[in-house]
């Protein structure tokens, strides 16, 4: 199998780990949301560090949180994360797990939006529209149901700030993770301990659940290890493309398994993401591909000009 083959295995594997996180959470579902978090922070540093010190690459840490800028931004990304991770773990325990698959649907439409204020992106027609369509979505789904789907929003926010945060991080993913974990793993010990405090708290009560709390901090490393692995290997517009498996085998299980209702409005919510996020991945491969075509025109043009004579000079 080729690198790129390798790739989209990985990430194939990594989105469907993420799309059926739900299913695991949902055995949890007796455990407060707060409680499963900081499980979820305490064996996800646990995890971390061992991979970080089995590669040899634990000292990286220090210069992850080498300065007060660093450590602002890690600590803003580990915030962002967090509240990710906890409204996730809410949805399912309420029954809202339609409405979170909703959210990372939204959230490449959200990113995009995040790129055009912050970094004054310009968006193509095509992405204005799609854009335009999720907000309509949003609208609709507000009108429909009486309220807003804050679920879905705030997912998709805090997961596209958190992706913000991460571009301006010099550290790898698993180093940058680590820090995040780290960062937060002082508030999770705080959390536990007062869960814990007159005999209460899940964990050490029951075998099961003990496992599940510490297998959360494999289920929450491992996808992101593959997804580093994938991304090296995988061009961006197929990392777009492939992602959306998660949401979808959300949405699935949400529907098929928990049989969550799913009305009239949801559908009508629910289609129009469906075409903005098929619109915007036209506009993505168009995109690149015209970037591809640009880089190998750019190549053919400095291979003639430099190409040597016959006298040994370069021929301009």
């Amino acid at each position: 199998m080729t690198e790129a083959g390798k790739g989209v295995v990985a990430l194939v594997a990594t989105c469907t780990f993420w799309g059926l996180s739900g299913l695991f959470y949902k055995l949890l579902a007796h455990v407060p949301p707060i409680e499963i978090l900081a499980h979820r922070t305490i064996w996800s540093l646990v995890f971390f560090s061992l991979v970080l010190l089995v590669q040899g690459r634990l000292g990286q840490m220090r210069a992850a949180l080498g300065s007060p800028r660093a450590i602002m931004i890690v600590a803003f990304a580990a915030l962002m994360i967090s509240v990710n991770w906890f409204v996730f773990i809410l949805s399912i325990q309420i029954g809202k797990a339609t409405e979170a698959s909703l959210g990372y649907y939204m959230f490449p439409l959200v990113a995009v939006g995040i790129g055009r204020v912050v970094f004054g992106e310009r968006l193509s027609r095509i992405q204005a529209i799609a854009v335009a369509l999720a907000v309509l979505a949003v609208v609709v789904l507000t009108l429909g149901l009486g309220v807003a789907p804050w679920i879905a929003l705030v997912l998709s926010v805090s997961f596209g700030l958190y992706g913000l945060m991460k571009k301006r991080l010099s550290a790898g993913p698993v180093v940058s993770v680590t820090a995040e974990v780290l960062v937060l793993s002082p508030i999770a010990v705080v959390v536990l301990a007062l869960a814990h405090r007159g005999g209460g708290g899940a964990f050490g009560a029951d075998i099961t659940d003990s496992l599940l709390l510490m297998f959360s901090g494999i289920l929450t490393a491992s996808p992101l290890m593959l997804f580093s692995y994938a991304s090296k290997r995988v061009r961006m517009g197929t990392v777009g493309l492939v992602q959306y498996i998660n949401p979808t085998l959300q949405f699935l299980v949400a529907v098929m398994i928990f049989a969550e209702p799913f009305s009239g409005w949801h559908l009508v919510a629910f289609v129009l993401i469906w075409c903005a996020l098929a619109l915007y991945s036209a506009a993505s491969v168009l995109i690149e591909q015209t970037a591809r075509k640009a880089r190998v025109r750019a190549s053919t043009v400095s291979t003639t000009v430099m190409k040597p004579a016959s006298d040994g000079s370069a021929k301009p």
